[in-house]
């Protein structure tokens, strides 16, 4: 893998865990030598993250529309900042620039890039891991809701697009290791 994209929030949550968790992912991506690509703020785990691969001297590409430059803060000492149009533009090309995705504690924004990876993924328009860094548990609520779904869906919903993962190590090896399901293409990349 050469760049990972990573959901997470702008403010840093109420657990310093996160915050922690946000660094500890910095650091092991520039470890390995694997870039970062995430939203381009300098606030929040954003910012922490991005600071944290920085520091470590990796490399990391910002995404963020030009509407959100003032209010997430963009993050001026990033390796690579791109400005963007629309949310939907940030959306592609951090899908584009990235061999996998990680989610991080986040809010709604976090939750629909997620969402939107994995749906991606289902419909077979990407084969890149993807997986939910569960810090604290906070994702466990939504694992759970996800098991309950899964059990009452009559379709085929397959789990083995995603991983759900703490401590970091056991994530990363996953994602080094990832083997793709095979998948029907549903829809080309000019349909979406």
């Amino acid at each position: 893998m050469k760049r990972i994209c990573v959901f997470a929030g702008s403010n840093s949550g109420l657990q310093p865990d996160y915050l922690a968790a946000a660094q500890e992912l910095g650091h092991a991506l520039a470890r390995q030598e694997v870039g970062l690509v995430y939203g381009g703020a300098r606030v929040g785990l954003m910012g922490a993250l991005a600071d944290a691969v920085l520091a470590a001297r990796g490399h990391v590409t910002g995404v963020i529309p030009e509407a959100l430059v003032a209010k997430e803060v963009a993050h001026a000492g990033l390796s690579d900042l791109r400005v963007v149009a629309s949310m939907h533009a940030r959306k592609a090309m951090m899908a584009d620039l990235a061999d996998g995705f990680i989610a991080l504690p986040g809010g709604w924004g976090t939750l629909e890039e997620f969402f939107e990876v994995l749906t991606w993924a289902q419909l077979g328009l990407h084969q890149k891991p993807c997986g939910l860094l569960n810090v604290r548990g906070f994702f466990d609520g939504l694992l759970s809701f996800i098991d309950h779904w899964i059990d009452e869906r009559s379709s085929d919903t397959r789990t083995d697009r995603w991983s759900s993962y703490r401590p970091l190590p056991a994530l990363l090896e996953l994602f080094d290791r990832y083997v793709p399901p095979v998948v029907e293409k549903w829809i080309d990349d000019a349909s979406t």
